[in-house]
């Protein structure tokens, strides 16, 4: 007999990795809605901007705000199905076999 509560541990992504994983997100986010500048949005819809300033700007923030939230459901989905270590292993297994090529793997 083994004797005593062996067991092993439940298997969760490393703290580590996660709290990286977190930041690189809120990043991500923030440079989303950098590079989504309301000046950039209002330049390709410039007629429309020209006629209705304050419906375009209201659009635009809708939408950034619509954006934010879906990329963030979609995270904490994935994060609550638990596939976040697999994610993480399948990661590290491309990063292995992109070593041994010599195009770029994307």
């Amino acid at each position: 007999g083994d004797g005593g509560s062996g067991g092993s541990p439940p298997v969760e992504a490393a703290p580590g990795r996660s709290q990286i994983f977190a930041t690189v997100v809120d990043t991500f986010l923030e440079k989303l809605v950098a590079a989504g500048s309301y000046q950039r949005f209002a330049s390709c819809y410039r007629c429309f901007y020209k006629l209705q300033p304050d419906m375009t700007r209201s659009i635009y923030e809708q939408f950034i705000s619509q954006l934010q939230t879906s990329i963030k459901e979609e995270i904490q989905e994935v994060k609550d199905e638990g596939n976040l270590e697999v994610l993480f292993n399948s990661l590290d297994k491309i990063v292995e076999e992109a070593k041994n090529r010599e195009e770029p793997a994307w």
